[in-house]
């Protein structure tokens, strides 16, 4: 039974009201025959996290939050949080938009931070900062939905491969027997904890890379090169954000044994621990390397190394939003993958590129580490280019991916556009391969890495990563790109905008006609007392909002254009997205597995659940939440002419609520967001 409290709900309902209600079982949106990437990563959420966030029985009666708080048990929300974070995922790989992404990185931070709103800052300038900077760079691709494809891969990995399951087990002291079903949940619920934290937060430090980068690319315009003599950014009075306050240092006497006086200190140590007797260095050799990251580039070949800030940026934000007395060394262990994967490992550590190689890292000695390195290698596909030359370059725009027998057989596939580029580099490689394969070999971008005998995109993963317990083949393809996945539309600003949005939406019903008078921060504490299911419905309602616009023939920008500006909508424009507004809200409920019907409205009440509540109209909105069964909802998978159908036959009060606060809507955006919506025509 995947979603267990779900099921525990149900028979509680069963034994009050009969047979026919609910909660239903989610169903399950992936084949158990497939081995692709999606399915992997959705059947790890859907069955091996059984139980994720569990509390003991006597903690868990009626403590959780649905609409309100202390409506359902707290189980029972712990259940409805992993069916967001499976949905939403499941979203994300069908589309790669950042939108989709957001959402992921959402789902994450209010199961494992807490909530949203203290890392928002955090999470949102990656987005903002790689979108309106990095087009000054010669060579810049997102990292922002390419962390989301990171972690769905490290997922699908987990799931698939024994080798990998046993090694993380065995290094965080699990019982290895997967007949234990209790031990092998509880891993897999420690699995997408510490690596969603290394995964999703990998490359949150590009915003220190990218000044760095836009001056080099700036005097490589000029015309100079990259080494001794350039111009180049350093970072000073690095104390700012690396110096540990008394706090930390306690925690972390009592995790290891010693004091810190810097996380690059602590950095150091952890690496230095794991690797240092295999790989033969100090924790001073470690330490120096770590030290000169931001403060002499130079010495690095004249490169910044984003992965030493997004290291140092997350273990502040965990302090921060985790707190300091709940660190841990598996906290420790995230970090140090994240500082180990860009470029310390493979050229302070293995020296992967030099006379001085060693060999490459085993699974076993870092499982985080391992599998970031891995991952983030093989996720080169469908990331949107910035830079001036990455946008002109040929990289693979899709992959599909088979892990079955322990294996990782990858296809990634080119543009069929590109098809003349690509003849052509065979027939300069055939020559080259003719004349005795004098000089260098001819390349094309990444496509070459997988083309040529050398296989150099695969052998250099193995030569990072020892891959014996986990082969890789690789094969390029081309097909044509399929853009309708991407639901792009006019709409657009400099920012994400979608929490501003869904706070917005959720301020609807109560400040309709009285916009003017609240405040940003009353509605942002609104929102946060939702549940994560509620707040997503109000983040896909924001999502939809341009979709809704590009159908009438409107869009939304924060920046000045020359347009007719729409203060409201009119009434025949409401016609036009209200039944879409349905369709989404009837999908989405069918997807979070609830029922149609009215049992919530009719049943007798038991003296208990009045007590419980206070009085009946607040008992009633419980039931419902409990039941997950709404009058409203519809079953099955209705297709769209029977959503529409459904629509028009619903009162006129139920109906103006999928349109009427969408204007009110408008005003609180324009207020505080910036925003405005404008007409084509």
């Amino acid at each position: 039974m995947a979603y267990m409290a779900l099921q525990q709900m149900k028979n509680r309902n069963e034994k009050a009201f009969g047979k026919g209600v609910g909660p239903i079982q989610p169903e399950r949106h992936y084949d158990t025959v497939d081995h692709g990437l999606k399915a992997m990563a959705l059947k790890f959420l859907h069955a091996r996290c059984e139980g994720l966030g569990f509390r003991a029985e006597e903690e868990n009666d009626y403590l959780g939050t649905s609409l309100m708080p202390g409506q359902i048990p707290y189980n029972m929300q712990m259940d409805l949080n992993r069916l967001c974070l499976e949905r939403e995922l499941e979203k994300f790989i069908d589309s790669g938009v950042a939108e989709d992404a957001y959402t992921v990185y959402y789902c994450y931070l209010e199961m494992f931070f807490g909530h949203y709103g203290k890392s928002k800052k955090m999470v949102e300038l990656l987005s903002e900062f790689e979108s309106n900077g990095s087009s000054l760079l010669m060579k810049h691709r997102d990292h922002y939905s390419h962390s989301v494809y990171v972690f769905a891969l490290g997922l699908a990995i987990y799931e698939s491969n024994e080798a990998f399951r046993t090694s993380f087990e065995r290094f965080y002291g699990f019982d290895t027997d997967e007949t234990d079903t209790a031990a092998d949940h509880t891993a897999a619920g420690c699995f997408l904890e510490y690596w969603g934290l290394t995964s999703l937060f990998h490359d949150i430090g590009y915003p220190f890379e990218l000044p760095f980068e836009q001056v080099l690319s700036y005097y490589e315009v000029a015309g100079g090169k990259r080494g001794d003599g350039s111009l180049f950014l350093a970072y000073r009075d690095v104390d700012a954000i690396t110096k540990l306050g008394e706090q930390a240092k306690e925690q972390f006497i009592k995790i290891y044994g010693r004091p810190f006086e810097t996380t690059e200190e602590l950095f150091a140590f952890g690496v230095t621990e794991k690797l240092g007797a295999a790989y033969d260095f100090t924790e001073d050799y470690m330490l120096g390397k770590i030290h000169d990251k931001p403060i002499a580039p130079n010495t690095f070949n004249y490169f910044m190394d984003h992965a030493y800030f997004s290291a140092t940026r997350l273990y502040r934000e965990i302090e921060n939003s985790i707190g300091i007395e709940k660190l841990n060394e598996k906290h420790v262990d995230a970090l140090t993958a994240i500082l180990l994967h860009n470029s310390l490992f493979k050229f302070a550590v293995s020296f992967f590129n030099g006379k001085n190689y060693k060999r490459p890292l085993r699974m076993e000695e870092h499982p985080l580490a391992f599998l970031l390195m891995l991952c983030d290698e093989l996720q080169c596909w469908d990331r949107t280019a910035y830079g001036r030359n990455s946008r002109t370059e040929l990289h693979p725009m899709a992959a599909d991916f088979d892990f079955k027998n322990n294996a990782i057989h990858a296809i990634y596939y080119y543009d069929k556009e590109e098809q003349e580029k690509i003849d052509a580099f065979k027939v300069r490689y055939r020559k080259w391969e003719d004349d005795g394969e004098v000089g260098k070999a001819p390349r094309l971008k990444a496509y070459s890495d997988m083309a040529e005998k050398e296989q150099r995109f695969a052998s250099d993963i193995e030569k990072i990563v020892e891959l014996a317990d986990l082969p890789l083949t690789v094969v390029p393809g081309t097909r044509a790109v399929d853009r309708k996945s991407k639901h792009t539309y006019l709409s657009a600003s400099n920012f994400l905008h979608l929490y501003d949005f869904a706070v917005a939406l959720n301020a609807r019903y109560s400040y309709q006609g009285a916009e003017k008078d609240d405040e940003t921060e009353a509605l942002e504490r609104e929102f946060e007392e939702l549940s994560l299911e509620y707040q997503l419905s109000n983040i896909n309602q924001a999502k939809s909002f341009a979709r809704y616009l590009d159908a009438l023939g409107c869009f939304y920008t924060d920046r000045p254009v020359d347009y007719e500006m729409v203060s409201a909508f009119t009434k025949k424009q409401m016609e036009v997205f209200a039944p879409m507004e349905h369709e989404r809200w009837i999908r989405e409920h069918i997807s979070m597995a609830w029922i149609s019907g009215d049992l919530y409205e009719t049943a007798s009440l038991s003296d208990e659940i009045l007590r419980l509540y206070g009085d009946e109209k607040t008992a009633r909105k419980a039931l419902r939440e409990q039941l997950r069964m709404h009058k409203l909802a519809m079953d099955g998978n209705p297709k769209e002419a029977e959503i529409v159908a459904h629509y028009a036959a619903l009162p006129l009060e139920e109906r103006e609520k999928d349109y009427e606060p969408f204007n009110s809507m408008l005003k609180l955006i324009k207020k505080f967001d910036g925003l405005r919506i404008y007409k084509l025509d």
